[in-house]
């Protein structure tokens, strides 16, 4: 394929759903937050390259626990700053914020899983003394 004709490639909603693993609730759901904004046809939607791109980017974004408000931050700087400086500077501190964030969870969630493991063990050896009896 030329560049011209992947610049002018369009997707359908059942094409996206299928690449991504999404519904097509989510693509409407995504475009009602104006994250999206696929070309009508009647009453279909095509989706150009542009928004291919946008959903891969929110679809990772919401993996890393970024809020919607982040992801659509993000993606406006995108549009808005051709040298991706302002948009990059913003990715590094939201990224970095997400990435303390699940570091607190994990040492929350280790020590949660290490007292049920004590727990577990304490009510086991509980249950055979009384086996025993």
């Amino acid at each position: 394929m030329n560049i011209e004709s992947d610049a002018a490639q369009t997707f359908t909603v059942t094409q996206l759903c299928r690449e991504f693993d999404v519904t097509p609730r989510a693509l409407r759901f995504y475009e009602a937050k104006g994250l999206l904004y696929p070309a009508r046809e009647g009453m279909r939607r095509r989706f150009d390259q542009r928004d291919r791109a946008r959903l891969a980017l929110i679809l990772r974004g919401k993996r890393f626990g970024f809020s919607l408000a982040e992801i659509g931050e993000l993606l406006d700087l995108y549009d808005a700053d051709n040298t991706q400086v302002s948009q990059l500077t913003r990715t590094m501190e939201v990224a970095d914020r997400r990435l303390d964030a699940m570091r607190r969870q994990r040492d929350e969630l280790t020590i949660a899983i290490e007292e049920l493991q004590k727990q577990i063990n304490l009510v086991g050896t509980m249950l055979d003394e009384k086996k025993t009896d």
